[in-house]
């Protein structure tokens, strides 16, 4: 992976539950938010700015947390899927870092990212894998 000023690849963090949910319908919503746990395959693509123009890498869900596939510690990575599909993940490696929203559904998703306060853009796809 080529920084250029900023992280090139990415897909990004921080969810927030509605603040109406009672606690047991928040737990329900976050059970099923379980669905989407396995593996994944991301792949990321910058629209503008001086990021990698691509870049694929997996990774996993479990209880509805973002983590590392492997056991590859060059970056860190941390997110959270909700019930809806709904996601957000963080992405940081050697000082830089970029976020992503989006969508998963049973088996696809994809959204957008940024990095570096703006200055590299683009669009990201999921694919579970068996």
């Amino acid at each position: 992976m080529r920084m250029s000023g900023s992280l090139s690849t990415i897909v990004a963090a921080g969810l927030v539950v509605a603040a109406t949910a009672t606690p047991s319908h928040a737990a329900h919503k976050a059970s099923r938010a379980h669905t989407y746990d396995g593996l994944w395959s991301v792949s990321i693509r910058t629209q503008s700015g001086p990021c990698d123009s691509s870049y694929r890498y997996p990774a996993r869900i479990y209880n509805g947390q973002v983590l590392q596939a492997q056991n590859d510690f060059s970056y860190q990575i941390s997110g959270a899927v909700v019930s809806s599909g709904a996601i957000a993940v963080m992405v940081s490696k050697g000082g830089q870092s970029a976020t992503g929203y989006g969508r998963l559904r049973s088996g696809s998703g994809g959204g957008r990212w940024s990095a570096a306060g703006g200055q590299c853009i683009g669009i990201w796809t999921a694919t579970r894998r068996s």
